[in-house]
């Protein structure tokens, strides 16, 4: 009798941004033909480097350039995939503050700015809702 172990998940390998605007809202970001909304970012090449990831994913999706070197690692967070059911969602976090507006571009149908302390009364993807804000929001009492 022979035995198969369980297959893992698939893994999506993301870099995502927690922006932060003037007003210490946090921007989140909702792709087209979905209801959760999430950190800005995207898939990590091969050959990228997460930073250089991030750069690419916020001018392709909302007009915004970066400096890479301006983003500042906060870790690796992984959280079941918002709309791939059955994949893990292992990102890169990166904290940026920006002051510029943004536009949604490519797959993105929606941008919302919330007060990183609440949930915006919006649906958040796991990601978000259960690792990335509070990981924020206990940095800022650590700081405070």
């Amino acid at each position: 009798m022979s035995t198969f172990a369980a297959q893992p998940a698939g893994i999506i390998h993301i870099a995502a941004a927690l922006l932060i605007g003037p007003d210490g809202r946090t921007l989140l970001v909702r792709k087209r033909g979905t209801e959760a909304f999430m950190q800005p970012g995207g898939k990590i090449e091969a050959h990228e480097q997460p930073a250089n990831a991030l750069a690419r994913e916020l001018e392709e999706e909302l007009g915004l350039v970066i400096d890479p070197a301006h983003a500042t690692f906060l870790g690796q967070f992984s959280a079941p995939a918002a709309n791939e059911p059955g994949y893990v969602v292992k990102a890169e976090i990166f904290l940026l503050g920006i002051d510029s507006d943004v536009t949604p571009a490519a797959e993105i149908e929606e941008v919302i700015w919330i007060d990183p302390a609440t949930d915006g009364d919006v649906t958040l993807a796991p990601l978000t809702r259960d690792l990335i804000l509070p990981f924020y929001r206990a940095s800022l009492i650590a700081t405070a």
